[in-house]
């Protein structure tokens, strides 16, 4: 009896401390150099994340930015803004989601991603092919 509610405890702890730290990620951050605004969020049991905001949403032609270089021609008319471009992050350890992907619009690329939470008001997200990474500092905005 005395084990199973050690087993109950500890199971209860753990998942305490998931959720908590899930919802430390979740909201609005500014992208580096402030240039978007993505918010974040639960998307089933993953994280995903999209462009609420931008610095420039508008064109020379003071037209709505699209994905014009999304590699997907049947794409490249979506608006920018509301882009989802954070998909599939999972919890993996303390402060840290794994196995998600980034999109980039300035490339029309996809990249294997993982973030951590260094504050409460940093989050590194990191953007990878193969070996080759790219960090990127953003901060909490809400």
């Amino acid at each position: 009896m005395r084990y199973s509610f050690t087993v109950l405890s500890l199971l209860v702890a753990v998942f305490f401390t998931a959720t908590t730290a899930r919802a430390e990620v979740t909201g609005v951050w500014s992208t580096v150099e402030g240039k978007s605004h993505v918010k974040i969020e639960p998307c089933g049991d993953k994280l995903c994340g999209k462009i609420i905001w931008l610095k420039e949403p508008l064109t020379d032609k003071k037209i709505a930015k699209t994905d014009i270089k999304n590699e997907d021609v049947n794409l490249r008319g979506q608006p920018i803004n509301g882009l989802e471009i954070l998909k599939g992050f999972v919890p993996d350890g303390d402060n840290e989601w794994d196995d998600g992907t980034i999109y980039n619009p300035e490339d029309g690329k996809t990249y294997s991603s993982s973030m951590t939470l260094v504050k409460p008001d940093t989050l590194e997200v990191k953007g990878c092919v193969v070996m080759f990474c790219k960090t990127q500092t953003w901060t909490k905005v809400q």
